[in-house]
């Protein structure tokens, strides 16, 4: 590999105990196997020596990694932050996922024989940056020696692009437009190159996709939106990184941050139970390490959405986690991470809490039955969740209209917090909605805690032959505010396989598996669990058109009337984990 140093600035850093001095190099070049230039910023100490290195290989700019830089040298790391290929400093084509297993491979090991390096490579970071690590994992480099991988997912097609066969438009819309914009500069620069400096304005002047530089087409900003407008099944596509299919390939000490409300929470939780499932031997069974925050990308701190969860909730710090593990892993620091292996926050309680492992093996799955005796519709209903299993009863029908879809209202969100707020959100103004059916418990007498993964088997029918089911689970507090805790959808078409799709029967009744992820809450004295089912929650998910066409190539849309069946040959339920 190639270095090429572009700046060098020595600075003091004070606080701790006691702080050592750091050297900054900026701009440093590693070449890539084929050719491409890929630059760092890199932070180490100043004082002579071999440390072990903290490596970051972003999309989002490596000059925002300085605080972390600055402070981890000043630990004794060597701390590296590398623009991913195609982006910022970088050469080369952007293209999400594509280059970070043989990129990341690349630079771990060029990391790993600088001349202050002792050899250990952790990396760290979250969100993309979490994929470079799991897909720099997969590839093997022999001096990886563990990962923290925060709020990320483990499969790009299920729980980053679709879930449950549903486009995650608002995600992949508003994190494309975002990540367009670096793009939108470059070419920008490329024309003004081009044109010998000619072309003088400052490139701020232009609003994304509004540039008054000529390009090919908007397209060329974003390719690979429209290859994922183009592969709405688990193809190959996908299959060739996702990191589910290679949690085998994954041997390394792993800290997996998960987080409640967080749009990756799914994907977090099941990197960290698959790599303890797929562990080689006892050393990599032993070295995963699960925190569950809450927040991640619906935000931070005690208040979160419309509800605070104490002081206690600050506690996280994502840059101090980040050291805390490589000073256990790398340094041999007996801190928090040589006692429980799993650390959760129970929400309702708020508090920090340790476990033995994840899922909790005391949780037991309690069956709530959906019920009514009128109709189910709305708060007006009366629609009732209970442990008794449902005898003769109707079918809860609503009118689903694409044209007027059930807002998205709060939930796991990213990347536009200003234009659509995330985290619980009450949800009373979607429950007066006649197309959303509204179930709920008697108030509790006793606290109820909630703690692991909640689904939801559902009966249903529909006019369509292809029609979405949402759901969503639901802390009602006394006073009437609605808490959304968790929530799923399942595109019909894909119930059985998101590999090959089958549309439905119109009037055919089938039965839905409806994933919500997971929880942990506490349902306190005289509040209520709520269930609420509907068949769209927009702008997260795309909206069916319900004529089975996908979303891109649809020209028409049609009204459905879709039904949610329980009785005793179709007992609806939802499955709850509690902790006795």
């Amino acid at each position: 590999m190639k270095i090429l140093l572009l700046a060098i600035a020595t600075v003091a850093v004070c606080g701790g105990a006691p702080p050592m001095d750091v050297t900054v190099e900026h701009g440093v070049k590693v070449t890539m196997r084929d050719g491409v230039g890929l630059r760092a910023d890199i932070y180490r100490p100043k004082q002579e020596g071999r440390y072990p290195v903290l490596l970051q290989r972003t999309p989002y700019n490596k000059a925002g990694g300085a605080d972390f830089g600055m402070r981890a040298a000043a630990s004794g790391y060597v701390a590296i932050i590398q623009d991913v290929r195609g982006r910022y400093s970088s050469e080369g084509e952007w293209y999400p996922f594509k280059w970070e297993s043989q990129d990341g491979f690349d630079t771990v090991e060029w990391a790993a024989v600088l001349p202050y390096s002792n050899g250990k490579v952790g990396m760290w970071g979250g969100s993309y940056v979490g994929a470079t690590q799991m897909l720099a994992a997969i590839a093997h480099p022999p001096h990886l020696a563990g990962i923290c991988p925060v709020v990320t997912a483990s499969n790009y097609h299920s729980n980053w692009t679709y879930q449950g066969g549903a486009f995650e438009q608002w995600f992949n819309e508003s994190w494309t437009s975002g990540l367009a914009q670096d793009t939108l500069n470059r070419e920008i620069q490329t024309e003004t190159n081009a044109m010998n400096g000619a072309w003088k304005l400052p490139l701020t002047a232009y609003p994304l996709f509004n540039a008054q530089v000529k390009l090919d087409s908007p397209e060329s900003l974003a390719p690979y939106f429209l290859d994922w407008l183009a592969h709405p099944n688990y193809d190959d596509y996908w299959k060739k990184w996702s990191i589910e299919d290679h949690w085998p390939e994954i041997q390394v000490p792993a800290l997996h941050v998960a987080a409640w409300y967080d749009i990756f929470q799914g994907g977090s939780l099941k990197n960290y139970v698959g790599l303890k499932e797929h562990a080689r031997n006892e050393a990599a069974r032993r070295g995963q390490r699960l925190l569950v925050i809450i927040g991640g990308h619906a935000g931070g701190g005690r208040q979160i959405g419309d509800v605070d969860f104490g002081a206690v909730a600050a506690d996280y710090n994502e840059a101090q986690v980040a050291l805390d593990w490589y000073d256990f892993l790398f340094k041999g620091v007996q801190n928090g991470f040589a006692k429980k292996p799993v650390r959760i926050f129970v929400m309702g309680a708020n508090e920090w809490r340790d476990e033995d492992e994840w899922p909790l093996k005391r949780s037991k799955s309690v069956k709530y039955f959906l019920h009514s005796t009128k109709a189910a519709n709305s708060l007006r209903g009366d629609g009732a969740l209970s442990a008794e299993a449902p005898g003769a009863e109707s079918v809860d029908q609503f009118v689903y209209d694409p044209t007027n879809p059930v807002p998205t209202t709060g939930g796991p969100l990213c990347c536009d917090s200003n234009h659509l707020p995330a985290g619980p959100r009450d949800q009373r103004a979607v429950e007066a909605r006649d197309d959303v059916l509204v179930y709920s418990t008697p108030v509790l007498e006793r606290d109820t805690e909630v703690t692991g993964h909640v689904t939801l088997e559902l009966w249903a029918k529909s006019t369509a032959v292809d029609t979405d089911f949402t759901a969503k689970l639901v802390d009602v507090w006394p006073n009437g505010f609605a808490q959304n805790l968790t929530e799923g959808i399942v595109r019909a078409k894909y119930r059985d396989s998101q590999e090959k799709p089958e549309l439905m029967n119109p009037g055919e009744i089938y039965k839905l598996a409806l994933d919500l992820w997971s929880t942990s809450n506490v349902f306190k004295k005289g509040h209520r669990i709520r269930l609420e089912i509907s068949s769209s929650n927009f702008p997260r998910f795309d909206r069916n058109l319900n004529t089975g066409e996908s979303g891109q190539f649809a020209t028409r849309s049609v009204t459905a009337t879709n039904g949610v069946v329980h009785d005793g040959d179709h007992p609806s339920v939802l499955l709850l984990p509690v902790v006795p």
